[in-house]
């Protein structure tokens, strides 16, 4: 009883402030999303792409609704994988659908360290196709998991002047690029792709995965101060915030690069649109802008998503093996999050694992959706006409996806159904090795 006392997760209540959530659900949101996804989006929807960016910021402002309206009744440090069993209880809905949450956080790491990888090169003009781009990729994972094991301060005081730091460079590169948008020309005469209705849904897709991270506040519910109200209000300043940077820095990167630059630099357009403008030190500032960005987007990611199965494992929805490991599950889920994350940047690149980050996001979604329409709406005081209109956003978005990559790269999509298959198969078996008991399942409110 004491051994399992002692590695029970501890949350220090009133440790994080709205400012430091708000700074927590930025800094992973800018940082996936402005600095390698531009290029992408473009690739699918041509000159369509920074509409692309508003289409996706529709989207969330419907979806974040859900989570506003949890997050108010219910905060908790489990955030998703709490909503989820709120809703289906100790269910094999509740573990697939937090599996898969948590699978697309730790793609979402992934995705930032390979982002920094690539842009740091630009220094020292090195293709962004070098083996080097995993090699620094994993080197900032292991020292974001280090901060990590220091404790909540310092990871909230460091994603915060991480955070305020690249909020203000970014504003700064968005208005630079506006202001000189006149004198310089706006190319869009590359033809391909031509933009359409099926690419445009794909490249919101995209735009989805750039302001997700606002999902990460929620798990950070038993320590925000006045988490009733503080979880939602950071939910909803860090979208506006993200609203306005997008917006900027789409025109300031359409108004610097034609359409084919900005496709041939995807993994790092911000960089590219910034040397026409301002030359090498617009291009040493725009990186080092990234490289900053993106590295507090994992520490606040690793924050958020170690905790979140931290919590599933407390509730018996998850296997969970010490493997001789000292301290508590707290520590113990932040080593298997950041070795997934150390995998997928070491053998996947970047449009993979964003293609799978936002399938596994957009199915969750739908869940949290529907789990809060048919079990939860009286509880929360929720609208279901928004709850109905966010599900069939999402699987708008999902299916136009799906079918872009099923014509692009169908791979992608093999992987990701062969993924969710063996996340199911195991979840199953475990869940029918290992069943609820009264006690666990209390929380359940569907019948």
């Amino acid at each position: 009883m004491t051994e399992q006392d002692d590695r029970t997760p501890r949350y220090a209540e009133n440790s994080l402030t709205l400012p430091g959530a708000v700074m927590l659900g930025t800094g992973v949101m800018i940082g996936a999303g402005i600095f390698a996804l531009t290029g992408q989006m473009a690739e699918m929807t041509g000159t369509l792409f920074p509409l692309a960016f508003l289409s996706a910021a529709v989207i969330v402002a419907f979806s974040a609704y859900s989570y506003v309206k949890m997050s108010n009744t219910y905060p908790s440090a489990g955030g998703i994988g709490m909503y989820l069993h709120k809703a289906y209880g100790n269910t094999l809905p509740t573990a697939f659908h937090a599996l898969l949450m948590y699978f697309s956080m730790v793609i979402a790491q992934s995705f930032l360290a390979r982002t920094f990888g690539s842009y740091t090169l630009q220094l020292f003009d090195v293709s962004d196709q070098s083996r080097l781009v995993p090699v620094l990729g994993v080197g900032l994972l292991l020292v974001a998991f280090l901060i990590n094991l220091s404790g909540n301060r310092l990871i909230e005081g460091t994603a915060s002047l991480i955070g305020i730091v690249k909020i203000g460079g970014i504003i700064i590169f968005g208005l630079v690029g506006v202001a000189i948008a006149d004198s310089i020309a706006v190319d869009f005469t590359r033809s391909e792709p031509e933009p359409t209705i099926t690419g445009f849904l794909g490249a919101t897709a995209l735009g989805i995965l750039a302001f997700k991270g606002f999902t990460t506040i929620t798990n950070s519910g038993s320590e925000v101060n006045d988490p009733h109200r503080n979880v939602g209000r950071a939910i909803i300043i860090s979208i506006a915030l993200c609203v306005v940077i997008y917006t900027l820095v789409g025109f300031a990167v359409a108004s610097n690069l034609s359409l084919g630059e900005i496709i041939e630099t995807r993994n790092y357009s911000l960089a590219a649109a910034s040397r026409p403008a301002l030359g090498n030190y617009g291009l040493w500032f725009t990186v080092i802008l990234a490289m900053t960005a993106t590295a507090g987007g994992i520490i606040a990611s690793i924050f958020a998503v170690s905790r979140m199965l931290a919590m599933l494992t407390q509730m018996k929805l998850v296997p969970h093996s010490h493997f001789g490991m000292p301290g508590d599950i707290q520590k113990h889920t932040l080593v298997y999050t950041v070795v997934l994350g150390l995998i997928l940047t070491a053998f996947f690149d970047l449009t993979r694992i964003a293609a799978l980050g936002i399938i596994f996001y957009l199915i969750m979604d739908i869940a949290i959706h529907w789990g809060v329409l048919r079990y939860l709406k009286q509880e929360v005081g929720a609208n279901g006409a928004i709850l109905v209109t966010a599900i069939l956003l999402d699987l708008l978005v999902l299916g136009g996806f799906i079918w872009v990559k099923l014509v692009t790269d169908p791979v992608v999509i093999g992987v990701a159904a062969l993924a969710m298959a063996v996340i199911l198969f195991v979840e199953s078996v475990f869940l029918a090795n290992n069943p609820a008991t009264p006690d666990d399942d209390h929380h359940h409110h569907g019948a």
